[in-house]
């Protein structure tokens, strides 16, 4: 996460941005942005969404390493993404090039956890198959339960949320495009 933190600080100072200055564009306070920079609080994907698109870049840039490509991941190379006080864990599985098209992602979902945002949608493709547990997905007001060894495809752009039922981790393969991470 320390990678994130300063790839942030080094594009608002390359941008001649103050901290006064990303705040209004991402509408995430002045001390807030302060503490993100110098790595004393974690970040929500959301909020990284919010400041990747204030400075017009894939939320991507932030994990690019400087490789040219690696095709194969091996396990002790899989990054575990955790952000803010989310109880999700991300496993990123995907290799790094140039232009790839999908992320594929473990993702860990605690007991009992729902996603209480509203439904959420946008562009792209996903694609979930349940690898341990249970999952309940909700998609432009259909639920969907899913057991171990089920899947569910669907455009992004249809609002969704998902929920974990179970007193146990539920653990999902996910295939997403655009690439995220």
């Amino acid at each position: 996460m320390d990678e994130v933190c300063t790839k942030i600080k080094d594009l608002r100072v390359k941008h001649g941005l103050t901290l006064k200055d990303l705040s209004e564009k991402t509408g995430l306070s002045v001390s807030f942005l302060s503490q993100i920079e110098r790595g004393a609080s974690s970040l929500a994907i959301t909020s990284l969404k919010k400041i990747a698109d204030a400075f017009g870049v894939n939320m991507t840039f932030f994990f690019e390493n400087q490789h040219p490509h690696n095709y194969a991941v091996k396990t002790e190379e899989q990054k575990v993404l955790k952000m803010e006080s989310s109880p999700i864990q991300y496993v990123r599985l995907s290799g790094e090039f140039a232009g790839r098209q999908q992320e594929a992602i473990k993702v860990i979902l605690s007991p009992h956890y729902k996603d209480n945002t509203e439904m959420f949608n946008h562009s792209g493709e996903e694609f979930h198959y349940v690898i341990e547990g249970t999952l309940i997905f909700k998609v432009n007001e259909e639920e969907y339960l899913l057991h171990e060894g089920e899947s569910i495809h669907f455009p992004s752009e249809k609002p969704h949320q998902w929920e974990n039922p179970l007193d146990r981790e539920t653990v999902v393969l996910s295939v997403l495009t655009p690439v995220i991470f």
